[in-house]
């Protein structure tokens, strides 16, 4: 099996060493011994030079992108994740991957959080290729250099649970969300499937600092406060400790009030919006 990894946090993250471990950890065939022993799988990293968190599905256009190599399958791109996958699948890789795996964010990515994640942005571009492609995040007790995340968990549970999503047929579109909660596995218990959350209006918001030449500047920061998330969630999942696979699409689109507009907006347009 041929295993394009990708990330947002950059090449030299932690995270990334452990997705690497975890697709060292699959096989071509999910149920059989190899899995253990992790060697049919041809293992390619792709991933950006510098850390390119909440940068989405953006895509550098004004200006060119450098590659930089580390080794036969190993290569660093100055830009987005969606970046690293556009260029891996077109130029990069010889043959187009069987799996894209992106992360392991250090750092949960639910909620609101999936629309602007470049973890889960290199999925979605996977998955525009037509490769399955699973995102998978780390949760944090909270986010701060000194906090240690618990890799060993991730690592732990992601081979046997991507194993047998790959053993699934899935409908076209579609990636599969990966977060496994802030605690050691051993106090992990359950994975739940769950739809994706919503944590409500206020959530990010805008630091103002000014520098010591007294000019204003900004960083963008989250509020953070305490929540109680809905059940079914991938939020409460991580509230209360269960590993959260959510399967996600694309598709923006919100279908009940296309049905509203047709009865307002069918038919020929108003002649106040016909162009003289």
């Amino acid at each position: 099996m041929r295993i394009l990894l990708t990330n947002d946090d950059g090449i030299e993250a932690e995270g990334l060493a452990c997705l690497e471990r975890i697709a060292r950890a699959l096989s071509d065939d999910p149920g059989s011994s190899s899995a253990k022993r992790g060697s049919s799988n041809e293992i390619w990293i792709v991933a950006p030079h510098e850390e390119q968190s909440g940068k989405g599905r953006g895509m550098t256009l004004t200006e060119p992108l450098r590659v930089n190599r580390f080794g036969e399958r190993r290569f660093s791109v100055t830009g987005t994740p969606t970046d690293c996958i556009v260029l891996a699948i077109g130029d990069l890789m010889p043959d187009k991957p069987d799996l894209v795996l992106s992360g392991v964010n250090r750092g949960h990515n639910v909620g609101e959080d999936c629309s602007y994640s470049g973890t889960v942005a290199g999925a979605l571009q996977g998955m525009a290729f037509g490769i399955r492609s699973i995102a998978l995040s780390q949760g944090l007790e909270r986010f701060h250099d000194e906090v240690n995340a618990h890799w060993e968990t991730a690592e732990a549970f992601a081979p046997p649970i991507i194993s047998r999503l790959l053993a699934q047929s899935w409908e076209p579109g579609v990636v599969m969300n990966l977060n496994f909660p802030a605690r050691p596995p051993e106090q992990v218990k359950e994975v739940e499937v769950t739809v994706q959350g919503f944590r409500g209006l206020g959530e990010m918001h805008a630091v103002k600092r000014t520098d010591m030449r007294g000019r204003d500047y900004y960083w963008m920061s989250f509020r953070g406060a305490k929540q109680d998330h809905a059940p079914g969630t991938d939020l409460r999942a991580m509230d209360e400790g269960r590993i959260s696979v959510t399967p996600l699409h694309i598709d923006l689109t919100h279908r009940p009030s296309v049905h509203d507009l047709k009865a307002v907006l069918g038919g020929a347009p108003p002649k106040a919006l016909v162009a003289e």
